[in-house]
């Protein structure tokens, strides 16, 4: 069935930028916050309208219910989209739980392998019937946002730029079409990876924010963020760090027998810029430059891609034997720059459920979705 309803959590830049944009293109959409962050939601909680700027469509947009109900955003729409930094996936997930059924549909947006955790903690909670048979609860996630944007006050929202080809992967991965057909009738341009394990390494914010944000520190605290992030701070000598990540990334992905696009190429065909090296896609990105850096290090740019990011791939890479040295030197620098041991609050393999296996049985978990299919997948003694 066509999707005309859906349910957005969340309420912070992107989901208050997606929650408008599909209100003011039909759908009708249920914003819900957690309670404790009630006050991201406040000043639309009365005539829920957001003033959306920008590139995508322009006006204000009356969303059809705001709350911080679960149960109440949860009960009536088939697909749910969760639009929260990845250290709120655990939160909303046990919070979710309760109210999930199947049929229901819940995507990442991103995800950064976190339907993994999000499919893990849900599970625990609701039990395994929740997602058996063919109308059982899938997850999944994406490999970006599907736009650039902020909000500009308490009640609106600047897009800067629509991603093309949003990538997507569903966890069990046989549902990945069903789940990019859902999407593409909300984002044009949905292209599909063969699993979540694809979709999760194939996001750019881990590959260039911490290794930006390091290079830039000084700067950063001395200015207090003012200055163009990526028009000024990501110089030759920057982007030399960022592809030394990259090349890991990528390694970490061919351990798996996957296929993925290096850094430069995958900005480039997510519409950020124009086709060359990573300084050139950057500094010709209409959407990229105008961005201002972070106001101080303890932000979304280290606190969310460092622990959620560098350190959840560090530890795939471990677990199937590809060494990942300057992610860990990254990490445990970054760690001591701002005083925060990011490995306390990784999102390890323990943490995504997949700790111990080999790549046999990884792929195979990820392909059918459940533990079964690990074991399954296990060597068999003659």
């Amino acid at each position: 069935m066509p999707v005309s309803s859906l349910t957005i959590l969340g309420g912070g830049n992107t989901a208050f930028a997606v929650a408008a944009n599909l209100s003011l293109a039909g759908f009708e959409v249920t914003l819900c916050e957690a309670p404790a962050f009630k006050q991201t939601v406040q000043p639309i909680l009365g005539n829920r309208q957001i003033v959306l700027d920008g590139v995508a469509l322009r006006d204000t947009a009356r969303v059809h219910t705001v709350t911080t109900d679960f149960a109440e955003a949860l009960a009536g729409n088939d697909l749910v989209l969760l639009i929260v930094p990845a250290y709120a996936h655990r939160p909303f997930a046990e919070a979710c739980a309760p109210y999930l059924r199947q049929g229901q549909t819940v995507v990442l947006m991103p995800g950064t392998l976190g339907s993994l955790e999000f499919a893990r903690v849900v599970r625990a909670k609701g039990g395994d019937e929740l997602f058996a048979g063919p109308a059982g609860l899938v997850v999944a996630e994406t490999d970006t946002a599907p736009y650039v944007c902020r909000k500009t006050g308490p009640a609106s929202a600047h897009i800067w730029g629509v991603v093309s080809g949003l990538g997507v992967a569903a966890f069990p991965a046989a549902q990945t079409g069903m789940v990019g057909r859902k999407l593409e009738e909300l984002f044009a341009g949905v292209r599909a990876y063969p699993n979540v394990l694809a979709c999760g390494l194939a996001a750019m914010n881990p590959v260039v924010h911490p290794a930006g944000v390091l290079l830039n520190a000084g700067r950063i605290e001395h200015s207090r963020g003012d200055f163009y992030f990526y028009e000024e701070g990501v110089t030759p000598a920057v982007c030399h760090l960022i592809y030394a990540v990259d090349r890991e990334r990528l390694a970490i992905a061919k351990g798996l027998d996957l296929d993925l696009l290096p850094v430069d190429a995958a900005f480039h065909e997510a519409g950020f810029g124009p086709r060359g090296d990573l300084w050139a896609t950057i500094n010709g990105s209409r959407m990229l430059t105008p961005l201002r850096a972070p106001g101080s290090l303890e932000s979304r740019w280290l606190t969310e891609d460092v622990p959620y990011g560098l350190c959840s791939w560090a530890s795939l890479g471990e677990m199937i034997g590809v060494p990942t040295p300057t992610m860990r030197a990254l990490i445990a620098v970054l760690s001591a720059s701002v005083g925060i041991d990011f490995w306390k609050s990784a999102r390890t393999a323990q943490e995504l459920g997949i700790a111990g296996m080999k790549k046999e049985k990884l792929l195979a978990f990820v392909d059918g979705g459940s533990t079964a299919a690990a074991a399954e997948a296990a060597p068999r003694r003659p």
